[in-house]
């Protein structure tokens, strides 16, 4: 059996700045989303045979183009995402093939730089029997939780929290009934599968797989590249 990844990219990422989608910004003079495939293909344990990555419609071809070299042998699709991140999932999943594939991992382009081990332990413990994965690291804020005004309403206790990252990993027929109900209010493709009932199994996650979201980030990223090229 084989992994399959689906990689929703077709978001503008307002809050990085630029004309530029994010996926597309350039870190070492290659995209975000040919980094994050490149990370995937790392991870020779998950035995990926799949990418189906939702672009912004226009662009199929081009990213086509710019993403065959990084699959190997890895069945390539590229498909028109939506206006929200559900939907450019609910639309790659179309794509994904429905026999021979035994888990699929939904991917943030903006984690460019997670590290092999982590994906590969995502697709492990879907493989050992959970329905729904996600990798996480500790909370090391303090946080609150306020009220419309603005008061303080409690200080949850930060031993039991948790920041989500990706791949998160999936039983290919949950994820699959998954999209296939309301998605208003869902942030993650966990959250439809809590919303269903199904209990989410956490992995250890990595500081390396944060999420490139504001212009300081890709400074960080840029020094995550720079050490790995060195070593």
């Amino acid at each position: 059996m084989s992994t399959a990844v689906i990689i929703p990219a077709a978001g503008l990422g307002l809050r990085l700045g630029g004309e530029t989608p994010k996926a597309f910004r350039e870190v070492g003079g290659e995209s975000l989303l040919v980094h994050a495939v490149r990370g995937l293909k790392a991870a020779t344990a998950a035995d990926l045979a799949c990418f189906v990555i939702a672009v912004p419609a226009g662009t199929e071809d081009v990213v086509f183009k710019e993403l065959e070299p990084y699959v190997g042998a890895a069945r390539l699709r590229v498909v028109a995402g939506g206006a929200e991140r559900s939907d450019s999932v609910r639309a790659a999943l179309e794509l994904v093939p429905m026999d021979g594939i035994d888990c699929i991992l939904v991917h943030d382009a903006a984690r460019s730089f997670v590290p092999p081990e982590v994906i590969e332990r995502v697709v492990a413990a879907v493989r050992s029997g959970a329905p729904a994965v996600v990798p996480v690291i500790p909370v090391t804020d303090t946080i609150k939780r306020v009220d419309p005004g603005g008061k303080v309403v409690e200080t949850p206790d930060r031993s039991v929290l948790v920041a989500v990252q990706t791949p998160q990993g999936f039983e290919p027929s949950l994820l699959r009934r998954a999209h296939a109900v309301e998605v208003v209010g869902v942030t993650d493709d966990a959250m439809l599968c809590e919303r269903l009932g199904v209990a989410v199994q956490t992995v250890e996650g990595s500081e390396e797989a944060f999420k490139v979201t504001r212009p300081r980030d890709l400074l960080l990223a840029e020094w995550i590249l720079a050490e790995r090229r060195s070593s």
